[in-house]
């Protein structure tokens, strides 16, 4: 189980940039192809912006050509927490940090095998770390 993060959202605030408070506290969205990561492919791991915890490896990254940066598997399933979203008119799942509660994007079951997954992340809400 992950240590859950808690912080006032003034300690928010102080701790992320504008952009990324929208994303990570206020469930924004970045405009697609606008991401840092969207065209990176180093190797490395992506981490939760808001609190370091580790999401995603640079092995499970793939171009879906939505706009935003897409991985086929997150790097422990703990890390991540699924909610039901329906917001603009849609049924969607959305992705949160399981430590700190942070939105990340959301997951769709249109990815490549062998997971069938796609998490759709958002590069606001992501720290990369290169190998």
């Amino acid at each position: 189980m992950t240590d859950k993060v808690t912080r006032t959202e003034a300690e928010w605030r102080a701790l992320l940039s504008p952009e990324q408070y929208a994303v990570t506290r206020q469930k924004a969205t970045e405009r697609p192809f606008s991401g840092e990561y969207e065209r990176t492919w180093s190797p490395g791991t992506y981490h939760c912006v808001a609190c370091g915890q580790q999401l995603f490896e640079s092995d499970a990254k793939f171009d879906a050509g939505c706009g935003w940066p897409s991985f086929s598997v997150a790097a422990n399933p703990d890390a991540i927490a699924e909610e039901e979203d329906r917001s603009h008119f849609m049924r969607r799942v959305e992705v949160l940090c399981s430590a700190c509660d942070s939105h990340l994007g959301h997951v769709f079951d249109d990815g490549p095998a062998p997971t069938g997954l796609r998490y759709c992340i958002n590069s606001l809400s992501l720290k990369f770390r290169p190998k």
